[in-house]
């Protein structure tokens, strides 16, 4: 009977440790699965923050660029405002040369960049 009773004990402190075992291996697959729902969660933050910042690149390329012949066609304007304005103060009256057209010199282009630069929304970045 004694031997019975300690067979008894044996199999219930067995059991016992399998539930616990078994508890703990739940504990650690629910950790992992957090864990790995966390890591997917960064790393989509993370490839949109990059996506976000590639366009932000290539916008500011565009505006770069825009900007850079705006400044070609300003220092063009210039000079030649410089020219028209030596040839003033060299004689008491202008005369524009005749194969110089000033309507074609400062055509729409230039009005159409200074009109897109006073009607465009400012960004605020």
């Amino acid at each position: 009977m004694a031997r019975k009773n300690k067979e008894n004990k044996n199999m219930a402190l067995s059991a016992m440790l399998r539930d616990e075992g078994d508890s703990s291996d739940d504990d650690y697959r629910r950790k992992r699965d957090k864990n790995n729902q966390a890591v997917k969660r960064s790393r989509v933050k993370s490839r949109m923050r990059t996506q976000q910042t590639l366009q932000r690149v290539n916008q500011l390329k565009t505006e770069n660029d825009m900007l850079e012949e705006k400044i070609k066609l300003l220092s063009k304007e210039l000079g030649f405002l410089k020219e028209l304005f030596m040839a003033q103060a060299g004689t008491s009256q202008i005369e524009l040369p005749k194969s110089v057209d000033l309507k074609t010199l400062l055509s729409d282009t230039t009005s159409d960049i200074l009109d897109n630069d006073l009607t465009k929304p400012q960004s605020s970045s």
